[in-house]
């Protein structure tokens, strides 16, 4: 999707929950969208849980960032 895409479908997933109080389940490879819309956030990487919280709390966990941005965490 090009970014005016990604606006779009952010912003009708807020109004669904918004105007209709909907609860929705989203998988998404695309972090940035993930972060802004999400009130609580589950991190999958090969099939297992790997930090569930904030947005706040799971782009600053080591092993989210280790998956999702190829970086090293402190802990390897």
């Amino acid at each position: 999707m090009n970014q005016e895409e990604r606006e779009d479908i952010a912003r009708f997933i807020l109004d669904l929950k918004d105007e209709l109080g909907l609860t929705v389940l989203m998988v998404e490879h695309d972090m940035g969208i993930v972060m802004d819309i999400s009130d609580h956030v589950c991190v999958m990487n090969y099939g297992a849980k790997i930090a569930e919280g904030s947005p706040a709390e799971v782009s600053a966990n080591p092993d989210v960032i280790e998956a999702y941005l190829g970086a090293r965490s402190s802990a390897a």
